[in-house]
């Protein structure tokens, strides 16, 4: 399934046909700079001035769109071995929190839509997903292992208020007593407190958030339609209050950017109730090095190449490292120092502790109308 748009009344262009765009507008509310062509079309289109002037107007308002996907299953199964779980569901395609470093935007690419701003703008989502999940989880040969909910894009990015796949597929998994995490940015997981206390309660689930910043100017930048950092600390101590287990994710670090806040980030986490953390060093597969680049170019061009050099550094002299057990920690100096102080603050505020294994016991599996499994099909 793909969007297409026709040309706007200024006469700039976007998506047409097979062919990639790149606009290099602005958009309020949107973390990339442009619409960057992706890596399997056919053609690249560019902005430029004709002569008119145009090309220096402000942007016109991007809206989001939403396209309905049938998907045919709806467990995503991985094999990686420096990823500790093995299972996701991901309700969403696209995000519109517009994190510009968001590991999951060239993923559009297979939509035959761009990383960049189509990303965040042209979200798909998943109707029939409830109902796979009943069936998938009803197969006989299915084995039951904790499920991570939501890793590819935010389970709780703005439109689940009013889609609510999110909160469908936690009612399933708690009727079943599956074990599931989260990872999320957005408060609005406070609205499943219900369902989700009772399932820690029982060992069932643990959340991460993600917590980048403490500086509101540099997270409207980042991560635009994110959760404010003061908001995201109240949803720690709000899961946290509730018995829920909560990790504090400390990514991505991007050196010389939100790299000096990791102390204070693990200790504004400590202080609201978060029992572990983590951290991961920006990564810039495919696409996402550009969009990276041109993001950074644009709202910190004295600091742009010492961050690039930095992050190479610590990725052999590449702009992405795909190596498992590097991808996410680098390798170098720079990055052991990195180490080295996380590991140094987490002892220090006893947020290092082991997480603790969720249960697999209690799974209940799906059953027909005559109290047999469904049928393997």
């Amino acid at each position: 399934m793909r969007q297409t748009q026709k040309l706007t009344p200024k006469g700039r262009v976007t998506l047409v046909d097979t062919a990639g765009v790149e606009e290099r507008f602005e958009h309020r509310g949107r973390g990339a700079i442009s619409n960057q062509t992706g890596r399997y079309e056919r053609e690249t289109r560019f902005a430029f001035d004709d002569g008119w002037g145009t090309v220096e107007d402000e942007a016109d308002r991007l809206e989001t769109t939403l396209t309905r996907e049938t998907a045919k299953t709806i467990i995503t199964y991985n094999r990686s071995p420096d990823i500790p779980f093995d299972r996701t569901i991901n309700p969403y395609r696209g995000c519109e929190h517009g994190c510009v470093y968001c590991f999951a935007r060239p993923t559009h690419a297979y939509q035959g839509l761009s990383a960049g701003l189509d990303f965040e703008s042209k979200l798909f989502f998943k109707p029939d997903g409830p109902a796979l999940l009943r069936r998938e989880l009803s197969r006989p040969s299915y084995v039951v292992r904790p499920l991570a909910l939501g890793m590819n894009t935010d389970a709780y990015q703005p439109i689940e208020r009013r889609l609510r796949l999110t909160r469908t597929f936690l009612e399933i998994l708690s009727e079943h007593n599956h074990p599931v995490t989260l990872l999320t940015k957005s408060a609005l997981i406070q609205r499943d407190i219900d369902l989700i206390a009772p399932m820690a309660e029982k060992g069932l689930t643990r959340v991460g958030v993600s917590l980048t910043t403490l500086d509101p100017k540099l997270a409207r930048r980042l991560e635009p339609r994110a959760a404010a950092p003061h908001r995201r600390l109240e949803t720690i101590r709000a899961l946290s209050d509730a018995g829920i287990p909560v990790i504090a994710m400390t990514a991505p670090i991007i050196p010389a950017l939100n790299e000096p806040e990791m102390e204070r980030l693990l200790e504004a986490a400590a202080e609201h109730g978060a029992s572990g953390a983590g951290y991961v060093i920006l990564r810039l597969p495919y696409e996402l090095k550009d969009i990276v680049h041109e993001w950074l170019v644009q709202h910190y061009p004295d600091r742009a190449a010492r961050i690039i050099n930095q992050l190479r550094e610590m990725r052999g002299g590449q702009d992405y490292d795909s190596n498992w057990f590097e991808r996410g920690t680098g390798r170098g100096p720079h990055a052991r120092f990195i180490a080295q102080r996380f590991q140094k603050a987490i002892r220090r505020l006893r947020l290092d502790t082991p997480r603790p294994r969720l249960r697999t016991d209690l799974f209940r599996p799906s059953e027909g109308r005559n109290g047999q499994m469904l049928l393997d099909v």
